[in-house]
């Protein structure tokens, strides 16, 4: 095997998706799982995420929902927003 084959060789491994998918990780190894804790109480712990890219709808043509979810009853609350709110917008919802 030539030089030209060696480096052809090293090039196809370093490129190809096949190998790259079947070679190991050599980043940072991932940590040691950690248990969430469960709220004791409502309201305690609540997560909060954007659904947007919805069609037109109601009187002010809300395209978004802000969504906001207690994490102690797992109850989701939707509320009608714009894809372009601020964060002062968002505050006003809340």
């Amino acid at each position: 095997m030539g030089p030209s084959w060696r480096k052809y060789t090293i090039e196809y491994c370093h490129t190809s998706d096949r190998f790259q998918k079947a070679n190991r990780s050599t980043g940072k190894k991932f940590g040691l799982m950690v248990h969430i804790q469960e709220p004791k109480s409502p309201w305690e712990v609540a997560q909060m995420d954007w659904v947007t890219e919805l069609p037109p709808s109601g009187d002010r043509s809300y395209n978004a929902c802000l969504v906001i979810v207690d994490r102690y009853r797992k109850t989701p609350i939707f509320l009608p927003c714009h894809k372009h709110d601020t964060a002062m917008d968002t505050a006003l919802l809340l």
